[in-house]
């Protein structure tokens, strides 16, 4: 007999198995790094996106193999805007980790200005 609350079924486990299913049920947070996102002046946007930059915003990361000035270039997003990247000095481990299909996010921290430079403060972190 089975107790559990919903029958575990091959169809369910098919559908959790499913990378882009939107069910992560096993999946934790492994914290890696601290940056300061590098690039923010070279966003067109910033103004209009720094008040969506608050502590705790989930900042998207996407690779940029074709990046003309680094190859192992991470994007950094919020919402659908690049408002920079992870530093150069510090992306070639979390690229090639990315490369092979882990994924990755970052966590906003603090922000401040800087004359025209939005500093972001992030943590970066990979799920498991």
């Amino acid at each position: 007999m089975n107790d559990s609350i919903l029958p575990v079924t091959p169809g369910l486990l098919a559908l959790l198995s499913q990378p882009n299913s939107g069910i992560s049920p096993f999946t934790h947070e492994i914290f890696l790094l601290e940056i300061v996102v590098a690039g923010t002046s070279f966003c067109e946007e910033m103004a209009t996106i720094e008040p969506a930059i608050v502590p705790e915003k989930v900042l998207n990361m996407k690779r940029d193999p074709n990046n003309q000035f680094d190859q192992f270039a991470i994007a950094i997003y919020c919402d659908s805007t690049r408002v920079g990247f992870v530093p150069a000095e510090m992306n070639l481990v979390c690229s090639r980790l990315m490369d092979a299909g882990k994924l990755f996010f970052c966590r906003v921290v603090s922000k401040s200005w800087k004359n025209n430079w939005l500093k972001i403060n992030a943590n970066v972190y990979m799920v498991e």
